[in-house]
């Protein structure tokens, strides 16, 4: 997928080249674009590379081959990725890889604290994005005892917390109940940015997107060029494993769904490998202060 350059292209990856250690060739000539003002919905097999897409453009894995343009500049070195990390915002797919202060407070406000924010500022910014979420009283909370569905929100708090001009958002739903799906869905369908989300939830992605891709055989494709399929949808990629309800998406009712840190044998991130990709993003930060 690759639409012609312009100045309003904040994400471009050009004929990517990309496999794990011992896997086969997961990417092979991938291109991929996100537009100021688009908001797309990313679906697709489980070991399709999805979340391999993420990390590609947050510098948390390195291509064989191809041409990593973020904000118009070519982005080869980790010094040059730093700089990404402070303007695009990551939600891992399991939460666990993504919180790692003590408190809520302390990990929302860690973002604003390192992006040069005064205590007091990075302490009134976390509260009022906590508030944002449906989120206060959990200031003091400790982080680790929280339900799953709790610290996706926080961790989606820590991002939007740093301002970041693109989101790539990695199953934003999982573990989240109808109520707080909900609520998830108005906080998107209110902000200004540019995002990706990757979801098997398909009411989720019609609800929050303006386009919606698939991903197969490692080639990201429209709805135009979706393999066919024998059930009629209201929208494209019904060949592709996706849910259509809250009950379905938490029953697995369509094609399983991984659960977070799960990966097909042979594809994606291990633990090792996702700890590893938690280190960088911290490191991004260059934490100076604490509140």
């Amino acid at each position: 997928m690759d639409r012609m350059d312009n100045m309003d292209t904040l994400i471009h990856l050009k004929n990517i080249h990309f496999s794990y250690p011992g896997g086969k060739p997961l990417f092979q000539g991938l291109s991929f674009q996100l537009l100021k003002g688009e908001r797309l919905g990313l679906i697709g097999p489980n070991g399709s590379g999805k979340t391999t897409l993420f990390h590609i453009i947050m510098g948390l894995l390195k291509p064989s081959g191809g041409e990593v343009e973020i904000f118009g500049e070519t982005i080869r070195e980790e010094k040059q990725f730093q700089r990404v990390r402070q303007k695009i915002g990551l939600l891992f797919q399991d939460p666990d890889d993504q919180l790692f202060s003590p408190t809520v407070l302390e990990d929302v406000a860690f973002g604003p604290l390192n992006q040069g924010k005064s205590p007091k500022e990075a302490i009134a910014i976390a509260k009022e994005t906590l508030a944002k979420l449906g989120l206060n009283g959990f200031e003091d909370r400790v982080t680790y005892k929280l339900s799953g569905g709790e610290k996706r929100l926080v961790s989606l708090a820590a991002v939007l917390a740093m301002e970041p001009q693109v989101l790539l958002l990695d199953e934003p739903t999982t573990g989240l109940d109808m109520e707080t799906t909900e609520r998830l869905i108005g906080i998107l369908n209110r902000l200004d940015l540019s995002y990706v989300f990757i979801s098997h939830n398909m009411d989720f992605i019609l609800q929050t997107t303006n386009k919606v891709y698939g991903m197969i055989k490692g080639q990201i494709v429209t709805e135009e060029e979706a393999i066919p399929h024998t059930h009629k949808h209201v929208h494209g990629f019904g060949g592709f494993p996706h849910t259509h309800s809250y009950v379905e998406h938490l029953a697995g009712a369509s094609a399983p769904v991984k659960k977070p840190g799960t990966r097909p044998k042979g594809w994606g991130l291990s633990r090792a490998r996702r700890s590893e990709a938690k280190n960088k993003i911290i490191a991004s930060r260059q934490k100076k202060h604490y509140v």
